[in-house]
């Protein structure tokens, strides 16, 4: 049914459908992360919820990947019929500034609403002598080029905050990407990896005695950790992300399909059983609106490039405007 919606032929069998039958079959909702990990659960929990407003079923397909970028040349190709829709990471915003690609997020993709956002954190083995994070970059200077740092791509955030606070020490070590959580964690946990950036997907592990937190990206401590510092009190005053993220649809979509989806989600999204799912991963809602949401990643676009250009990662490094 997935790859149905988004064929040619399912455009013309469905062409006549009008704007108010929506929706008449299941929805495709694309994950671009792997299943299993702290995103890919939330969000099928969210569809769950969301496919009870709608009366149809949401289901989640995972196309992990390209720092979770495979989201966006899907929606470019899928009919614009609302059938297929995706969660939007903030490297959807980043990419097209670190590489050329054939779409264009502002362009092709129509925001519905945004959801959350996520805590950051650098962790380590509980058994790792790094007892923060001034000790690993004591033992990295000592050890050029052989810290190990895993993170969940290329181009993520996870690895940009990393290369933000150890190029900015000029400290050298080594990027290990990742597609995802679970298997960058339980790498990190066996100490086959000395250091892990990630979203709160670490969480469970750090709950479980596992994983030691060393300090956390956002700009307050947190709730669940308020022991551990935050980059910006350790002197990082940049260091602050949360990678806020949404759901959106191709550009095309009839107006009144983006508010049917924007109501059902937006009721998914505080939904209790949502809720306390984001509070395992210490998120909170961070809703807007479809039209706030659409302001709100134009000044995500122009930030990303930016901070691209001033770590020197972007295609057009040196610009700064």
């Amino acid at each position: 049914m997935a790859a149905a919606s988004m064929g040619v032929g399912s455009f013309d069998l469905h062409a006549a459908e009008s704007p108010s039958a929506f929706p008449s079959r299941p929805i495709t909702m694309i994950v671009p992360w792997p299943a299993g990990g702290a995103t890919d659960i939330t969000m099928r929990i969210l569809a769950d919820l969301a496919a009870r407003q709608l009366g149809q079923p949401v289901v989640v397909e995972n196309r992990p990947g390209a720092a979770g970028t495979l989201v966006g040349p899907a929606l470019r190709a899928a009919v614009p019929d609302g059938y297929t829709i995706g969660q939007l990471p903030i490297t959807l915003y980043r990419f097209p500034f670190m590489q050329r690609v054939s779409w264009d997020p502002l362009r092709d993709i129509a925001p519905v609403l945004q959801i959350s956002g996520v805590t950051f954190g650098i962790v380590v083995a509980t058994e790792s002598p790094f007892q923060n994070l001034q000790d690993m970059i004591a033992w990295a200077r000592a050890n050029p080029g052989r810290l190990t740092v895993g993170s969940t791509g290329i181009g993520t955030t996870a690895h940009l905050a990393m290369e933000e606070i150890l190029g900015g020490e000029g400290v050298t070590y080594i990027h290990v990407p990742y597609k995802g959580t679970a298997d960058q964690m339980l790498a990190v946990a066996s100490q086959t990896l000395m250091a892990g950036v990630n979203s709160t997907g670490f969480a469970p592990y750090v709950e479980a005695g596992k994983l030691r937190l060393l300090a956390v990206f956002s700009a307050e401590r947190s709730k669940r950790w308020p022991q551990v510092p935050t980059l910006k009190e350790l002197g990082y005053a940049n260091a602050v992300h949360n990678s806020p993220y949404g759901i959106g649809a191709p550009a095309a979509v009839d107006a009144s399909i983006i508010r049917k989806l924007h109501d059902a989600f937006k009721s998914a999204m505080f939904d209790p059983l949502h809720l306390s799912e984001m509070a395992r991963y210490d998120q909170e809602p961070a809703y807007l609106g479809t039209e706030d949401y659409a302001r709100r990643v134009r000044e995500v676009s122009v930030r990303e490039r930016r901070l691209l250009a001033r770590l020197g990662l972007g295609i057009d490094a040196g610009k700064t405007n």
